[in-house]
């Protein structure tokens, strides 16, 4: 008989239709509506329903199966008394049939840790930018990104009624990255991908030292990482504190899986274990391919002003 699929590979297929309910959740609120929206740290920091209800649907979902993985999601919320419509039992049969990478073979419950960002581009989904919204839910592992889900809520939202709504990406470092098609973008062409409402002076110091071609700004990290692989965009760069955690692990980990690097603005890669602090203070910096074009670009006044 064959052995049973090891644990990281249950994990990441459970989490993939975990994100799928999560993406059923999300339209469903937008479609009531009725979101919901409060104020957490100001008009540019806003959590809804779908924040709340996703948050609670994937943590409890999770946590059911996997009860001695570490789970951090951005929403302060009860874990407990989670109703039963909101839990999501079943898993990704296409996922336990791939192998899982040898060196991820014998990993144990209690040494995962899952970053969950229910609903990234928020602000966006408040202003029905619906494209720029994901569901991301990344696994570490030795306080590495080892593999990530991202979902896309309304994927393929303005292709017409008869449209498929939404998709999910997910990947495994080692194995690879899956739902969608890896593209790289216009070669010789540099192509900025950056925030929509976290702007700055610093922000906006560093893209214009890069001489960029285009610049797009979009709402997201989930997004961002979209337009890198799918050949939109070059370089992702926010020279920013603001990004975190939980908005970097599930893209790092398809972004790594395709041969892409993210670090800081300073060249630190981040750190996933659970005693880490949340914020990436330090910004961002990812592409798929010619990360050290970007880098050696980035001014020193630029790194000087963000502190890790």
């Amino acid at each position: 008989s064959m052995a049973s699929p090891a644990l990281l590979m249950r994990v990441v297929a459970s989490a993939y239709s975990v994100a799928e309910k999560a993406a059923t959740i999300v339209r469903n609120v937008m479609s009531a509506g009725d979101l919901g929206i409060v104020e957490k740290a100001g008009p540019n920091d806003l959590q809804t329903k779908a924040d709340r209800l996703v948050q609670m649907s994937i943590c409890a979902s999770l946590a059911r199966k996997f009860p001695k993985v570490t789970i951090i999601g951005e929403e302060e919320l009860p874990t407990d008394g989670v109703t039963e419509d909101l839990i999501e039992d079943g898993h990704c049969e296409e996922i336990l049939k791939k192998p899982c990478p040898a060196q991820y073979t014998g990993i144990k419950e209690e040494e995962l840790v899952i970053w969950v960002d229910p609903l990234d581009g928020t602000k966006e989904y408040t202003e029905g930018l619906l494209d720029h919204v994901t569901v991301l839910i990344g696994i570490a592992y030795g306080g590495k990104a080892i593999a990530g889900v991202i979902n896309q809520p309304y994927y393929n939202y303005e292709a017409g009624a008869n449209a498929v709504l939404g998709r999910t990406i997910w990947g495994v470092l080692g194995l690879g990255a899956f739902g969608f098609e890896l593209t790289e973008a216009p070669a010789g062409k540099h192509i900025v991908v950056t925030t929509r409402s976290h702007s700055s002076a610093l922000v906006n110091e560093c893209i214009k030292a890069l001489n960029p071609d285009t610049v797009i700004r979009v709402g997201g990290a989930g997004n961002k990482i979209i337009q890198l692989i799918e050949g939109k965009a070059s370089a992702y760069v926010f020279a920013s504190p603001g990004c975190k955690k939980w908005d970097t692990c599930a893209p790092e980990a398809i972004l790594h899986a395709v041969g892409g690097k993210i670090t800081d603005i300073r060249g630190n890669s981040f750190q996933y274990n659970k005693e880490v602090k949340h914020m990436n203070s330090a910004g961002v910096l990812a592409t798929l391919r010619n990360y050290d074009y970007y880098a050696s670009r980035i001014p020193n006044t630029v790194k000087e002003s963000l502190v890790p």
